[in-house]
């Protein structure tokens, strides 16, 4: 997709780098189920929470959403899967440190 197809929200870093988590925790292959699931659902949930508010003109709106997006990314963040060896350390590591803004 070329950005003269992306809204302007589309192209805040902050946008990609919640979709590249939310895939990476996808693709992460954490090894318990309950994990997975609840790993799953918390990135998206962040990127989701993201898309709704980075568009809207209202601060009380937008807050709303951001709350509920960094709540979820601490989920996602937790290390839970790492402390009990269902999920690579690399894989973590690289989750980790996009979440935390860094590079891998």
């Amino acid at each position: 997709m070329n950005n003269d197809n992306l809204l302007p929200f589309q192209q805040l870093d902050i946008y990609k780098a919640a979709k590249e988590l939310a895939q990476l925790v996808h693709l992460a292959g954490i090894r318990d189920a309950e994990l997975r699931d609840q790993a799953t659902r918390a990135s998206k949930s962040a990127f989701l929470g993201l898309c709704e508010g980075l568009p809207s003109d209202s601060a009380g709106i937008r807050r709303r959403h951001f709350d509920i997006a960094n709540n979820s990314l601490h989920e996602v963040v937790g290390d839970l899967a790492e402390a009990l060896g269902v999920v690579d350390l690399e894989v973590a590591a690289h989750i980790q440190s996009l979440a935390f803004g860094s590079s891998a």
